[in-house]
């Protein structure tokens, strides 16, 4: 059950339209369907403002296609992250209207039910062209809780004018998503330039010292700059969900 669908369901109580035990009910209903492999939380979208997201590491394309079909037949926008070919085939045979974005690796549909929901622009900026498929992550996962998003690409400090540069887009967005591998320095510069959160994603790219991620990740969380925050390596839907929170309307 949605928070519109929640608020429906009280006016009508109020008004006298429907009983109170009817009202309970629908409100201690069961929330989760169970299949062999997963349990759906339909309430997720009620408690968090966004319905439950597939990971599809881990999962064969059949059970991401039949969890996708169930959150779509609730009426849910389908956002299902690190997919592959296989498994959007599996989702199209089972779900109308899917879309696979193969470089942030996202599997969509139902986007009709996207609301807009955000203040201002979440920019979503990455240091290296090498980073953007986590970038891309980051800013499907943004779009589809219904933000306005914009990217900036390899802007990297190894030309720090890049950045510099673009001081005007940075100014204009309401929260910053800076996505970096190697020693992940971006965050740092971009947090020192602007007045508004930024979410740093450490990426696993980069030479073997780089350590798959770890150098980055430190380094973005001993930044000196304020108002850096830190999500997991390569996790851009972190970063992406995040984001639509803080800009989230009230």
């Amino acid at each position: 059950m949605t928070k519109k669908e929640l608020e429906l369901l009280l006016l009508h109580h109020r008004r006298g339209l429907i009983s109170t035990e009817l009202a309970l009910s629908r409100l201690t209903s069961i929330s989760t369907e169970s299949l062999d492999f997963a349990t759906i939380d339909h309430q997720r979208e009620a408690r968090q403002g966004f319905p439950e997201v597939i990971y599809c590491g881990g999962k064969t394309p059949d059970q991401v296609a039949s969890i996708a079909k169930r959150i779509v037949a609730h009426g849910s926008v389908l956002l299902a992250t690190r997919g592959n070919v296989d498994h959007f085939a599996a989702v199209k045979k089972k779900v109308r209207g899917a879309h696979f974005n193969p470089l942030s690796r996202t599997i969509t549909a139902n986007e009709g039910k996207i609301r807009p929901n955000g203040r201002g622009t979440i920019l979503v900026v990455s240091a290296g062209t090498s980073d953007i498929p986590v970038a891309e992550e980051a800013t499907e996962t943004a779009r589809v809780m219904g933000n306005e998003t914009g990217t900036l690409y390899d802007v990297g400090v190894a030309g720090i004018h890049r950045i510099l540069g673009r001081s005007d887009v940075l100014a204009k967005a309401s929260v910053i998503i800076v996505v970096a591998g190697m020693e992940g320095a971006l965050a740092s510069v971009v947090g020192g330039l602007v007045d508004v959160p930024v979410i740093a994603v450490p990426t696993s790219v980069g030479y073997g010292a780089s350590f798959q991620g770890v150098a980055a990740l430190l380094g973005m969380l001993n930044s000196c700059a304020a108002g850096v925050t830190v999500v997991n390596i390569d996790n851009g839907f972190g970063a992406g969900f995040a984001a639509s929170v803080i800009n989230r309307k009230r």
